[in-house]
């Protein structure tokens, strides 16, 4: 395994495993899963323009769902990047 080689800022570090292959210095077979429940996601806000009849939709399906229209929005983006990563990593079924 290789060693990790030291970061000046978090910025160059990020840069770093961008381009690195993790597996090269990481035994990830001896690796486990651990939570870290006091961790909260980095957060960015966003300007998204939307068609008021589309919000008006959203805000109808939120309050059927006791949920905020913006937390809605964020549950929908969720399941579909996850289902598009899914979808995106399964081998293709293409007959040539």
């Amino acid at each position: 395994m290789k060693k990790v080689p030291k970061h000046r800022s978090e910025d160059e570090e990020r840069d770093f495993w961008s381009k690195a292959d993790s597996t090269e210095f990481v035994d990830w077979k001896s690796a486990r899963r651990v939570a870290f429940p006091k961790l909260k996601p980095s957060l960015r806000t966003i300007s998204l323009r939307l068609p008021e009849m589309m919000i008006e939709e959203l805000k109808l399906l939120a309050n059927k769902m006791d949920v905020a229209y913006q937390s809605l929005i964020k549950i929908y983006l969720s399941e579909r990047i996850r289902k598009e990563l899914e979808s995106a990593n399964r081998p293709s079924r293409e007959v040539l």
